[in-house]
């Protein structure tokens, strides 16, 4: 029998129906498993978090919107986390504000994750062997919970290492936060997608990142949407994308004080940029080479979110409120 979907949405959750949910994880009967807003018992949730640790069918989990409330319940997710290795996808957050989900972004919508949250969670993150996509959109950080994630960031390859990170909507974070952030990224040999849309960054912060992304070899999405941002923002990353070569393929500046001509200046170059790779390719492009690329992470504004091709490699996402788009997808 193929692996089945169980998906629930703002219900408490009865007896019979974790016993029954706990039995199709056992059975490896369960490929997603998204209890969004649900309510139930400590005791309930400790049986399912036992039941998902030894689940090899399950590679979707999102109990975002208050299902992971309490740093019990941080600690028995970060339990199972350890021993589980099919989750592909992890949310937790808000919007990310709640705290967990398996395969891509989940999310805790109303369970602020905070700096000490993430202390509990992160051994357990660090240690997953295939750890790819982290979603902790608005789930309250602040600088101590960079220093967590900067470790997630390796600079040499030695470890997988994230390619996909959201940090939305955390203002808690400080420009020094941003900065240590900006270095890890700089460095890291891994990261493709990065969002930090709706925090109060500024021209000083976006500087930095400008940086960050000209010294990056494979950042190809950054996400700046209604960063506090201006037109001397702006410049400094159309002189970025003008006369640096990157990686980076797309730049959402949407909802800043940018004015349209010089969006439009950086959205043509980039396109260009794109062109000329496509050009470069040529109709001899191979179907080898296609393999040997994993397809960029489309921003979280466009219409889809593109998981690894990898079938083995492991996406954990906290986040608060993208969780629907992506369990479609997963879906489909």
């Amino acid at each position: 029998m193929l692996p089945s979907s169980i998906q629930i949405s703002g219900e408490p959750l009865s007896g019979a129906e974790v016993r029954d949910i706990c039995r199709g994880l056992r059975d490896n009967a369960v490929r997603l498993l998204s209890l969004r807003g649900c309510r139930l018992c400590d005791r309930d949730f400790g049986r399912i978090c036992r039941a998902l640790a030894g689940a090899t069918s399950l590679a979707q989990l999102n109990l975002n919107l208050g299902v992971v409330s309490s740093p019990s319940r941080i600690k028995q997710l970060a339990e199972a986390l350890r021993t589980n290795r099919s989750i592909q996808s992890l949310l937790q957050g808000r919007r990310l504000r709640n705290l967990c989900s398996l395969v891509s972004p989940p999310s805790l919508h109303g369970s602020p994750l905070t700096d000490a949250g993430l202390a509990l969670l992160n051994p357990a993150l660090a240690l997953h062997p295939a750890l790819v996509a982290l979603d902790l959109g608005d789930c309250m950080l602040g600088d101590e919970a960079i220093n967590l994630i900067c470790g997630l960031l390796p600079p040499d390859g030695a470890k997988s290492g994230l390619k996909e990170l959201t940090l939305s909507a955390n203002p808690g974070i400080t420009p020094k936060g941003w900065s240590r952030l900006a270095i890890a990224v700089a460095h890291s040999s891994q990261v493709r997608v990065l969002n930090l849309d709706y925090n109060p960054l500024g021209d000083h912060v976006a500087g930095m990142l400008a940086v960050a992304v000209a010294s990056s070899r494979t950042l190809e999405v950054l996400d700046l949407e209604s960063t506090g941002l201006t037109n001397q923002s702006a410049q400094t990353l159309l002189d970025m994308v003008e006369n640096y070569p990157t990686a980076l393929r797309s730049l959402v500046l949407a909802e800043n004080s940018i004015s349209p001509e010089l969006q439009q200046q950086i959205c043509d170059l980039l396109s260009e940029g794109e062109e000329e790779e496509e050009v470069a390719g040529g109709p001899g492009h191979t179907q080898e080479g296609e393999r040997g690329r994993e397809p960029a992470a489309h921003p979280r504004g466009s219409s889809s979110w593109m998981c690894p091709s990898d079938p083995s490699s492991q996406m954990v996402l906290m986040t608060s409120g993208l969780g629907d788009s992506l369990l479609a997808e997963t879906e489909m």
